[in-house]
């Protein structure tokens, strides 16, 4: 089958292969200019201390946790309705993690279900910000504060979104953003960690670099110096300077995507506006700016979803089925999760589906799409 109109494309202009080449051009693919300048302006844009530049959104999740102090006996609330790295993350350290069903319009955790998950071994509250959607982040932080908890806000998908004036990203104790190539910025693969204090950043540069000391300059190989000397054992999770240069351009022009994506959003709210057999996502909700990632409706009505999605697929049209629960998952059968009383979530992931978006998606291929999905409803 012939893929006519893909679900997702990443955004690359000339100025980001320059970047890129550029750094080809010199002796230095890691741990160079490249990283530092596109940690700095990570940090600026969130108003945080520092960034710290990883290999990819799980392997800054797993060094955050680490750095919080998480491990065995520890309990940390995450939504099922999410990637599975957040569950695999807590994992890696040695914790638990305790799932909370979410909100049927913002698809965040509810925070009536998080404070009913809270017991004695609650260590930290993972957020996640669904689709570009921040959560209510003045209701979580009440919850963590009365209990005293962590929070540590998965921003992989929601850079730019805003809560109350603020960014996605500023309101935990650390928070996580994600590059891969179909999120709103792209470094290919990769990931960073936003930090409020120099004690946990100087911990995080160590753990993504094999222990080492932070910080570690490039020419301090040559000379020996500190490369040698771990301070713990640590991880490979560096990210490339060829990665940061493409990064670093990508922020310069996120303003611009967010536009689009935003624009991209509107089309499919206006085009899908009574067709039968589908909900769509909210344009707005109330003190919060939406950082658009994936545009995903609701099938409804006793159809399908999965054979709407084989319709489209027959005539070339990529989508994808958000998010399958991960208590449900086989790989988390054995943790005893599938338990879990979670209504909300597995009725919302029977019926969700992505359709094609990204930035440069075109009117005409977005009509496309919804004159397909109509005529396939229609038929359902």
């Amino acid at each position: 089958m012939t893929i006519r109109i893909p679900l997702s494309s990443p955004d690359i202009t000339e100025a980001e292969i320059a970047a890129v080449t550029s750094v080809l051009r010199t002796p230095c693919l890691s741990i160079g200019p490249e990283l530092t300048a596109f940690e700095a302006a990570l940090a600026e844009y969130h108003g945080v201390s520092h960034a710290v530049a990883v290999s990819s959104g799980t392997a800054g999740l797993h060094l955050a946790l680490l750095t919080l102090g998480i491990g065995p006996g520890d309990e940390v609330i995450v939504p099922s309705f999410a990637f599975i790295a957040v569950a695999n993350a807590v994992v890696q350290v040695g914790a638990t993690p305790v799932f909370a069903d979410i909100d049927p319009i913002s698809l965040n955790l509810d925070a009536v279900r998080v404070e009913e998950a809270v017991n004695a071994c609650t260590r930290a509250i993972l957020v996640v910000h669904t689709f570009g959607v921040p959560a209510q982040m003045d209701a979580l932080q009440s919850i963590a504060k009365r209990h005293g908890l962590l929070i540590l806000e998965d921003a992989c998908e929601a850079i730019g979104g805003e809560f109350d004036g603020r960014r996605a990203g500023g309101f935990g104790d650390l928070a996580v953003l994600g590059f891969y190539p179909n999120k709103q910025l792209t470094t290919g693969e990769g990931g960073a960690v936003l930090v409020k204090n120099s004690s946990h950043a100087a911990r995080l540069r160590s753990l993504r670099n094999q222990g080492r000391r932070a910080p570690i300059e490039h020419k301090d190989r040559s000379k020996g110096g500190d490369w040698f000397d771990h301070q713990e054992a640590g991880y490979n999770y560096r990210l490339s300077e060829l990665a940061c240069a493409l990064g670093r351009v990508q922020l310069g022009r996120l303003a611009e995507m967010l536009d689009l994506r935003r624009a991209a959003a509107e089309r499919y709210h206006a085009l899908l506006e009574n067709v039968p057999g589908l909900e769509r996502p909210p344009l707005a909700l109330p003190q919060r700016t939406i950082s658009w990632f994936v545009y995903v409706i609701r099938i409804c009505g006793g159809i399908d979803r999965d054979q709407v999605q084989s319709a489209l697929l027959a005539r070339g049209i990529a989508t994808g089925r958000y998010f399958a629960p991960i208590h449900l998952q086989p790989a988390w059968r054995s943790h005893g999760s599938s338990a879990a009383h979670l209504p909300v979530t597995e009725s919302i992931a029977a019926r969700t589906l992505a359709l094609p978006f990204f930035n440069r998606i075109s009117p005409n291929e977005q009509l496309q799409v919804a004159s397909a999905l109509r005529e396939t409803l229609l038929l359902a």
